[in-house]
């Protein structure tokens, strides 16, 4: 029996763009679980559902390209 390949998973790179002073502290909290923590800070994340949902919430903060 062939082995399944295993799905290649595209990886983002996240990117704060707006500051969190006056926004929902729900939002405070998602933005600082993807990693950010000052305007222009980034990190490159999978994506995956988890991650992908966390930045709809937030997609007002964040810009997000393909690496």
């Amino acid at each position: 029996m062939a082995k399944a390949k295993k799905a290649e998973v595209a990886e983002i790179k996240v990117t704060l763009v707006k500051s969190t002073i006056a926004v929902l502290p729900q939002h405070k909290k998602v933005v600082e679980a993807l990693g950010l923590k000052k305007v222009n800070s980034f990190r490159i994340h999978k994506a995956n559902p988890c991650i992908l949902g966390m930045i709809d919430k937030v997609k007002y903060l964040v810009k997000v390209e393909n690496v």
